[in-house]
C-alpha cells in the first residue's frame, strides 16, 4: 500500500519532534503493514554532528535486547522439532552448572529466578568471557524459580548456550541459517559492518557527546549483541505479525505472545507481561507484542498490533537510535504506530455470504440451566456468547460434531454436539455442562435429573 502525503508529512513530523526533543544523534523508523514496509523516516546524523553523515534505512544500529526474540524463536523450533520441551531441566541440555534445575520455559519468560546480570565487571561495556567464565563467575538465582518475574539477561545467556550444544555450532550460526537468511536479514549481524551508527552518550546538561565501547560480549551475546538496519528489523516485525515464511507454525507463533508471567510494578496497574522470549503490552485493551532494547550507545523498539487485521493487527513499528538514554523513545514508538492506525485504517473487507446451511441446527439460543446463551455462526468458527464477556467463546471444529474452544475459560475444552437416533441435535455437551433449547429440557439428560414436578 502507499500512503498519503498527509500521513507521510504527519509521521515525519513526529519523528523528527522526538529526535529534537529527546536530543537524539539520530533515529531511524518504519512502519509495517500487511507484511510490507510501507513508511521509514530518518533524521539525525550517525555521529551527531551537523555536518556528519544523515542516517537512513540502511544504517546499523545495535538493536540490544531485540537480540532475545531471535534466540526464543530459534529455541522454539527446536520444540517443534521434538527435540527438547519447555518442561524440560536446563540441566537435562547444558549439563554442570548451577542452572540446572530451572526449566527452558522459566528461562524464556523471566521466570527462573536467576540474577538479572553477571558477577563481573559491567557486562555491556567490557569484552566477554565464554561460557565456562560466565557459569563459574558464581551465577545463580535471586528468587525461587517460578515465583515471579524477574528480567535476566544471564538466563538468555544460558538459551544461547542450549542452542550451541543442540546444534554444535555457535547460537548466531544457528539464528543466521534459521531465521536471517531465510528472511533476507541480510544486514544482521553480530558487529557493525557497512554503514554503522556511532553509539553515543548525551550529556544530561549540556549538548556534548560521548563514544560509547562496542565490543563481542563472548557468553552474553545472546542476551543483546545484534545489530541491524530499520528495514531489516522491519522484516522481523513483519514475522511477529504473522508472515512467518513457513519458520514457524502459526500456533507456535501465538503461544510466544501469550502473557505467561505479568511485569509487577508496585502502585502500577498491570498492562505488561512476558510470554515466550517477546515482550506483551495490554493498553486499554488493546493488546500488542515485542521488545525494547538497550546497550550503551543505542536504543531500539519493536511493537506489533495483535488481533484481528481489519483493527489494525499485525501493523508494526520499529524504531533505532544511537544514544545511551532518552525517554522519548516509548513515546514516539507508540505514536507512529498510532499515526498509522488513525490515518490510514484498515479498510474491512466487504461481507459476502459464505456460510454454511449445515450449520443452520447449532445456531439460535441455547440455555445453560436457566440461563440464555446464543449461537451464531462467524466465518468458520461457532461462536457461543460474547467472546471476552463472562465465559463467551469462539469454537473451530476438530472433528465430526466436536468443536474446541478458543478464547477465555473455555480455551481448549470440548463442545460435543449431542444427537437424538433421528440425527437431530438434542443439546449441546460443553466441557461436561449440558446446554438445552429450553431451561433444563427434561429429555437432554441432564445430569442430576430434572424435578418431575417441572416448572411450578
Amino acid at each position: 500500500m502507499t500512503l498519503t502525503s498527509i500521513t507521510t508529512r504527519h509521521l515525519d513530523h513526529v519523528l523528527a519532534t522526538a529526535q529534537r526533543e529527546g536530543r537524539l544523534p539520530s533515529v531511524v523508523a518504519g512502519l509495517v503493514r500487511g507484511g510490507s514496509l510501507v513508511w521509514t523516516g530518518a533524521v539525525g546524523t550517525v555521529d551527531g554532528r551537523a555536518d556528519g553523515r544523515p542516517a537512513d534505512d540502511d544504517t546499523q544500529y545495535r538493536m540490544g535486547s531485540i537480540t532475545k526474540t531471535f534466540v526464543a524463536v530459534a529455541v522454539l523450533r527446536l520444540r517443534d522439532a521434538g527435540r527438547l520441551d519447555l518442561t524440560d531441566r536446563f540441566g537435562a541440555h547444558v549439563p554442570g552448572t548451577a542452572l540446572a534445575d530451572v526449566t527452558v520455559e522459566q528461562l524464556l519468560t523471566h521466570s527462573a529466578g536467576l540474577q538479572a546480570e553477571t558477577e563481573g565487571p559491567w557486562w555491556e561495556r567490557t569484552p566477554g568471557g565464554g561460557w565456562e567464565d560466565l557459569t563459574g563467575s558464581g551465577v545463580g538465582q535471586r528468587f525461587r524459580a517460578g515465583r515471579r518475574f524477574h528480567y535476566t539477561n544471564v538466563g538468555y545467556g544460558a538459551l544461547g548456550r542450549l542452542l550451541e550444544e543442540h546444534h554444535g555450532r555457535g547460537w548466531f550460526d544457528v539464528v543466521h541459517d534459521e531465521l536471517l537468511e531465510p528472511l533476507g536479514m541480510s544486514r544482521t549481524t553480530t558487529r557493525p559492518t557497512g554503514s554503522a551508527a556511532q553509539g553515543l552518550a548525551v550529556h544530561p546538561f549540556a549538548d556534548v557527546l560521548l563514544p560509547e565501547p562496542e565490543h563481542d560480549a563472548g557468553a552474553m551475546a545472546p542476551a543483546g549483541q545484534l545489530w541491524t538496519t530499520v528495514t531489516d528489523l522491519a522484516r522481523w516485525a513483519t514475522f511477529l505479525g504473522g508472515d512467518t515464511a513457513g519458520l514457524l507454525s502459526a500456533d507456535t507463533l501465538a503461544e510466544m505472545v501469550e502473557p505467561h508471567h505479568v511485569v509487577d510494578e508496585p502502585g502500577k496497574a498491570w498492562t505488561g507481561a512476558h510470554g515466550l522470549g517477546f515482550q506483551v503490552w495490554n493498553v486499554d485493551g488493546r493488546r500488542s507484542a515485542g521488545h525494547g532494547g538497550s546497550m550503551p550507545g543505542f536504543l531500539a523498539s519493536l511493537r506489533v498490533a495483535l488481533g484481528d487485521e481489519a483493527a489494525g493487527g499485525g501493523d508494526g513499528v520499529v524504531v533505532l537510535t544511537n544514544t545511551t538514554a532518552s525517554s522519548v523513545l516509548r513515546g514516539v514508538t507508540t505514536d507512529l504506530l498510532a499515526g498509522l492506525a488513525e490515518r490510514e485504517p484498515v479498510t474491512p473487507a466487504p461481507w459476502s455470504a459464505s456460510g454454511h446451511p449445515g450449520l443452520l441446527e447449532l445456531v439460535g439460543p441455547w440455555h445453560w440451566g436457566p440461563m440464555v446463551e446464543t449461537a451464531r455462526v462467524v466465518g468458520e468458527h461457532l461462536v457461543l456468547g460474547e467472546p471476552g464477556t463472562g465465559r463467551g467463546s469462539r469454537f473451530r471444529r476438530v472433528g465430526d460434531d466436536l468443536w474446541e474452544g478458543l478464547d477465555g475459560y473455555h480455551t481448549g475444552e470440548p463442545l460435543r454436539v449431542l444427537r437424538r437416533p433421528d440425527g437431530t441435535v438434542s443439546h449441546l455437551d460443553l466441557a461436561t455442562f449440558r446446554l438445552t433449547r429450553t431451561p433444563y429440557d427434561p429429555d437432554a439428560d441432564v445430569p442430576g435429573g430434572v424435578d418431575e414436578a417441572g416448572w411450578a
